[in-house]
């Protein structure tokens, strides 16, 4: 899809005042049937409460406002914690779903979000304020946000680490 194409990008929404919204991409389906062309559509969403907590759903229906409520529920239900330390990430991680490869960077304070499209939209959402991030190979936003998650998922928290190794948390950070 050609750039500034993608409907919805970027749109904020706030109706539950325990998450922020946001639509990652929005899409126009048709399917040919014997008397035309029938429209659907598709989105992709971002659930989050900005303090380390986000979710993604894919939700498709005949109406626009029924596909958000649909990815909405989805991205509820597939709630991850991210490790946030001093509002960046705790260490540099890669994820990759399919062909979608994501690198993401811990940032010294004040550097701000630097990402595109869906990693953007994904850390807003889930609190981090300073990453570096770059996506490499696939541009579609669905396999970009799919490896952003496998990364998040894959992250060490500094806590469980310690706790594994026998050791207290201010050991671990000198």
């Amino acid at each position: 899809m050609e750039k500034g194409r993608e409907r919805g990008h970027g749109r904020d929404r706030e109706k539950d005042s325990e998450f922020t919204e946001k639509i990652i991409k929005l899409n126009r389906v048709a399917k040919v049937v014997k008397g035309g062309r029938r429209f659907s559509f598709s989105a992709l969403v971002v659930v989050g409460d900005k303090k380390g907590r986000v979710g993604y759903g894919f939700g498709k229906a005949n109406d626009v406002s029924e596909a958000i409520r649909k990815g909405m529920e989805k991205a509820k239900k597939s709630l991850i914690v991210i490790p946030i330390k001093n509002d960046t990430l705790p260490h540099e991680y890669e994820g990759k779903f399919k062909s979608a490869k994501v690198v993401m960077r811990p940032a010294s304070p004040g550097t701000g979000i630097i990402a595109g499209g869906a990693v953007r939209a994904i850390m807003e959402v889930g609190g981090v304020k300073d990453v570096l991030s770059k996506s490499l190979g696939s541009k579609n936003s669905i396999n970009i946000t799919k490896a952003v998650f496998n990364s998040l998922e894959n992250m060490l928290n500094a806590r469980e680490v310690a706790k594994n190794r026998g050791k207290v948390l201010a050991d671990m950070w000198g």
